[in-house]
C-alpha cells in the first residue's frame, strides 16, 4: 500500500473518530481535516481549499440568502397557518404533511432547495404549535433526501449515471425509472419517524437551556402570560364607558393590551378610549381575573376563534423589561404625564419601585431613576423604546419584520433559480443567480443576505470536500472499493448487492454523493461483468444509495438544518442510524428481488 493511501486513511480515521465523539466543533473537525490534508503534502493549496469554490457550497450560502428571503416576505406565515388547519396540532400529523410534501417537491428540484423552501415555514409551524423545532427539521430533512430519489433529476448521481451508462456503452434509464424504490423510501421514512421519532429524536432539553428568554421572564417575575380575546356585545356594561371607567386594571387587575375592529388593532389604547358595541378585547391577567372580568361586564370568550391571535404571538409581541435611566424624561413623571401607551403603544404591566413590586393601576405613580418597568407590546414598538434615550431594555429580542410587499418579487427570484436548474444549468450557479436576483430587487440587501449565511456549515462543508479528493487522487477509494468487492465477488450475487449500497453509502458521508457515483461506477460495472450480473441496475442501486447519508451531518441538506435543529452529532448518529439500516434493508430487497 502506497504512503499517501495510508496518510489519506489516517486522516479519514481521525476524521470520523472525532465526529462520532463530538468532543470538538465539527466546522473545526472539518478545518483539521482540511489543513492536515495540506501540510501531510496530499494535496496542494489550490486543492486543499477547493471545497469554498465547490458547486455544494455555493449552492448551500445561496439557498440559505434565498430561504432568508423568502422567510422575509411572510410567506411561510401562511404556509404554517394552512399546514396547522389541515394537521391541527399533533406531531404526528404536522410531520407526515410536512414530509410528504417535501419529499415529492425534493424530487422534482434538488433537495436542497426543497428543504430550503420549506424551512422557515417548519420553524413557524413549530412556535406557533409549541412544538419543539427539534422533533421536525429532522424528520423533514430526511424526506428532502429521500425524495431526491423519485425520479432521476432529484438528485447528481441520479442525473449523472444516465452518461456514465451511455460511455460504456449500455441503455440510459428514463425519468420514471426509479420512483417504484423512490416511493418505498420516502413512505418508509416517513412512518419511520412516525412510529420511532419519540425515541430516535432528541428530547426537548428541561431547565433554563430549554426556555426562551421570555419563558424564563415569565417565570423569574411570576408574569401574567394568560391573554384572551373578549367580544363585547349590545348587552355588554362596557359599551359607551372608556378603558379607566370600566376598571380593567384598578377592579379586575387586567390588562387591556389592545382594541380590535374590522380587522384592524389598536395596540395599548389610550385609556380615554370609548368602548363599542362589536369590538375585541385583547386582555392580560391571571385565568381567574379575566374570568371574573368577562362575567362581570358580559362578554364573550372568541379566543379559540382567528381574530386577532395571530398579533399576540410570542413572534409578534412579548414582555421587555426596561430600566429608566437618569436623565430620562419619564423621571420624575408619573406614566399619564409622560403618556407612555400613545408614545409607544406599550402596556405597563408591572413597576418595581423603590424595591417594591406594584401591580394594577399606577399610571399616576412617580417614576424614578433606576426604577423597573415590566412592558408588554409589539417587537417593532419595543424596539423604539430601545432606540430611545429614554429607557434601557435588558430584555433581548428580535424583530420579526415581513416585507409583504416584496412577497412577488421573492417568489419570482425562487422560481426563477429553481427554474433554472431544472433546465439544465448547474444548482450552484442556478441558485446564486437567484440570491443576487433577491438583492437587485431589494428583498434583502447585501448586509442582510450575508448575515443570512450559517459559516459553521459552509466550513463543515468546505472542509470535508477535500477529503473526497485526497480519496480519489491518491487511489484510496479504489484500493477500499476494490479491497471490499474482492472478499464478496465469489459469494451469492446477494452479498454483491448489499456491498454495493455498503460502498456507496459510506462513501456519500465523507466525499460528494456525485464523486462517490464516479469513483464507484466503473467499479460496479466491471464487478457485474465478473459475476455475469446485468450492471444496468448495480450502477442505479449504488445512485440511490449515494443518498443513503443519515448518520453524520455531512450531506447538505443535513448540515443546512443542523443549526436550525439545534441538533449535535450524536443526534444524527441515533436517529440516522436506523434509517440507514431502513435505507440499505428496502434498496437491497428491491433490487435483488425486482430489477436485478
Amino acid at each position: 500500500m502506497e504512503t499517501s493511501i495510508l496518510i489519506v486513511l489516517a486522516i479519514l480515521s481521525a476524521t470520523v473518530l472525532l465526529l462520532i465523539l463530538d468532543v470538538v466543533r465539527i466546522d473545526i473537525v472539518a478545518i483539521g481535516c482540511m489543513l492536515a490534508l495540506g501540510w501531510s503534502g496530499i494535496l496542494d493549496p489550490q486543492e486543499m481549499f477547493s471545497g469554498f469554490s465547490s458547486n455544494a457550497v455555493i449552492a448551500m450560502l445561496s439557498v440559505m440568502i434565498l430561504g432568508r428571503g423568502i422567510a422575509r416576505t411572510g410567506i411561510m406565515d401562511e404556509f404554517s397557518k394552512f399546514i396547522i388547519s389541515k394537521a391541527g396540532t399533533r406531531k404526528r400529523n404536522l410531520i407526515g404533511l410536512l414530509s410528504i410534501s417535501t419529499g415529492i417537491l425534493s424530487g422534482l428540484i434538488q433537495n436542497i432547495g426543497a428543504a430550503a423552501l420549506f424551512l422557515p415555514g417548519i420553524l413557524q409551524v413549530s412556535r406557533r404549535t409549541k412544538i419543539p423545532a427539534s422533533s421536525l427539521v429532522m424528520p423533514i430533512g430526511f424526506a428532502a433526501i429521500l425524495g431526491g430519489t423519485l425520479t432521476m433529476v432529484g438528485s447528481g448521481p441520479l442525473i449523472l449515471i444516465n452518461d456514465l451508462l451511455r460511455n460504456e456503452g449500455h441503455e440510459a434509464y428514463n425519468l420514471l425509472s426509479v420512483t417504484p424504490v423512490g416511493i418505498v423510501l420516502l413512505l418508509s421514512g416517513i412512518g419511520y419517524f412516525l412510529l420511532f421519532g419519540s425515541k430516535v429524536l432528541p428530547k426537548k432539553e428541561i431547565g433554563e437551556t430549554g426556555k426562551t428568554e421570555q419563558e424564563r421572564l415569565v417565570e423569574k417575575l411570576d408574569l401574567p402570560h394568560n391573554i384572551k380575546l373578549l367580544s363585547i356585545h349590545s348587552k355588554s356594561s362596557l359599551v359607551g364607558k372608556t378603558a379607566e371607567q370600566a376598571g380593567l386594571w384598578h377592579i379586575y387587575h387586567v390588562n387591556l393590551l389592545g382594541i380590535g375592529k374590522g380587522g384592524d388593532v389598536v395596540y395599548a389604547p389610550w385609556r380615554e378610549t370609548q368602548l363599542e358595541e362589536g369590538q375585541i378585547l385583547a386582555v392580560l391577567g391571571s385565568a381567574e381575573n379575566i374570568k371574573q372580568f368577562s362575567e362581570a361586564v358580559q362578554l364573550e370568550d372568541v379566543s379559540d376563534s382567528r381574530y386577532f391571535s395571530d398579533d399576540f404571538n410570542p413572534n409578534v409581541s412579548g414582555f421587555a423589561e426596561i430600566i429608566i435611566p437618569p436623565g430620562s424624561e419619564l423621571a420624575g413623571k408619573s406614566i399619564r404625564e409622560y403618556s407612555l401607551r400613545k408614545r409607544y403603544a406599550v402596556e405597563p404591566v408591572i413597576l418595581f419601585n423603590k424595591g417594591e413590586r406594584v401591580e394594577g393601576d399606577f399610571s399616576d405613580a412617580e417614576i424614578r431613576p433606576g426604577d423597573t418597568l415590566i412592558v408588554y407590546g409589539r417587537w417593532d414598538k419595543i424596539k423604539d423604546l430601545k432606540e430611545s434615550t429614554d429607557f434601557v431594555v435588558l430584555t433581548g429580542f428580535e424583530v420579526d419584520e415581513k416585507e409583504k410587499s416584496k412577497t412577488w418579487p421573492a417568489i419570482a427570484c425562487f422560481v426563477f433559480a429553481i427554474t433554472l436548474a431544472m433546465v439544465g444549468f448547474p444548482i450552484s450557479m442556478a441558485f446564486l443567480t437567484g440570491a443576487l436576483c433577491m438583492v437587485l430587487t431589494r428583498v434583502l440587501n447585501i448586509a442582510e443576505a450575508y448575515e443570512a449565511i450559517e459559516w459553521k456549515v459552509v466550513f463543515l462543508l468546505a472542509g470535508l470536500i477535500p477529503l473526497g479528493v485526497a480519496m480519489q487522487k491518491t487511489g484510496a477509494a479504489m484500493f477500499l472499493a476494490e479491497s471490499i468487492m474482492s472478499v464478496v465477488i465469489d459469494l451469492h450475487p446477494v452479498f454483491i448487492v448489499l456491498m454495493v449500497g455498503v460502498l456507496s453509502t459510506v462513501f456519500s458521508l465523507f466525499m460528494s454523493n456525485v464523486g462517490a457515483i464516479v469513483v464507484l461506477a466503473p467499479l460496479v460495472i466491471g464487478m457485474a461483468g465478473i459475476a455475469g450480473i446485468d450492471p444496468r441496475p448495480l450502477v442505479l442501486l449504488a445512485a440511490v444509495c449515494a443518498a443513503n447519508s443519515f448518520i453524520l451531518p455531512t450531506h447538505q441538506v443535513n448540515a443546512f438544518l443542523m443549526s436550525s435543529g439545534g441538533y449535535r452529532n450524536a443526534d444524527y448518529i441515533k436517529a440516522g442510524s436506523g434509517m440507514t439500516l431502513l435505507f440499505l434493508i428496502i434498496t437491497v430487497s428491491v433490487f435483488y428481488f425486482f430489477m436485478i
